[in-house]
């Protein structure tokens, strides 16, 4: 299975650090976060990685080459306007070839397993999320997960509430017949939801959002002490 990091991202949360460097290119002790991110792809058994860039893509061009110092090919869609993660991931399905697919957002940092995440079949399911815990920043978390591993985001339908990791598998059907053009996630997953074609499964371990230097900062002392691998 082929894999799309997410990294078009303008990094506003993170100035000063991006304003001359990409957010996937801050470094978490001696590499950057997409380097970690692709080798825990890599580690999972991901076969190729499409990346999507737009505010200073270049340099995350010129950083990571075709891939073949991780042993992995990977291919660029550049966005000449910003396409949002739907947007993003259309104007990438001929890059990632494949029906199911892994998407993941470069700011994450886990030691979230992707070997086991599986391909989804377009029909009873267009997607599957990795949820993990409510942090500060998003207290009431985003979707309900109910006893079928099913996800709502209406309240009513019962459940515990969980946070979307930024981890997910969607299956190219979710994006059938959409144009090229800046459009979110958000409208797509609520109607796969409304017809119960999106499952779940929680992620107890270690999961941060890297968005302010604060966090940056918190995940390298992490990785200094040894604990966040």
């Amino acid at each position: 299975m082929r894999a799309m990091i997410l990294a078009a991202g303008l990094g506003k949360r993170m100035q000063p650090l991006t304003a001359d460097l990409p957010k996937p290119l801050l470094t978490v002790g001696d590499k950057t976060l997409i380097e970690h991110q692709i080798e825990k792809l890599v580690a999972g058994g991901v076969s190729g990685v499409v990346i999507n860039h737009f505010h200073l893509g270049y340099l995350i061009e010129e950083s990571l080459g075709d891939g073949s110092r991780f042993g992995i090919d990977i291919s660029y869609s550049k966005e000449p306007i910003r396409l949002e993660t739907a947007g993003g991931i259309i104007k990438s399905l001929p890059k990632l070839k494949d029906d199911s697919f892994i998407v993941v957002n470069a700011d994450i940092w886990t030691d979230f397993d992707f070997s086991t995440l599986k391909q989804v079949d377009g029909v009873d399911r267009l997607a599957h999320l990795v949820l993990v815990g409510n942090a500060e920043h998003n207290p009431h978390g985003d979707f309900n997960i109910d006893e079928e591993m099913r996800l709502h985001e209406d309240l009513s339908a019962g459940g515990q509430r969980f946070t979307f990791s930024g981890i997910s598998v969607m299956h190219k059907n979710l994006f059938a017949g959409l144009p090229i053009e800046p459009s979110s996630m958000v409208p797509l997953l609520r109607e796969a939801m409304l017809g119960n074609k999106v499952s779940g499964e929680v992620h107890s371990g270690l999961w941060m959002d890297i968005g302010t230097p604060e966090r940056l900062q918190e995940v390298n002392l992490l990785v200094a002490e040894g604990s966040g691998d």
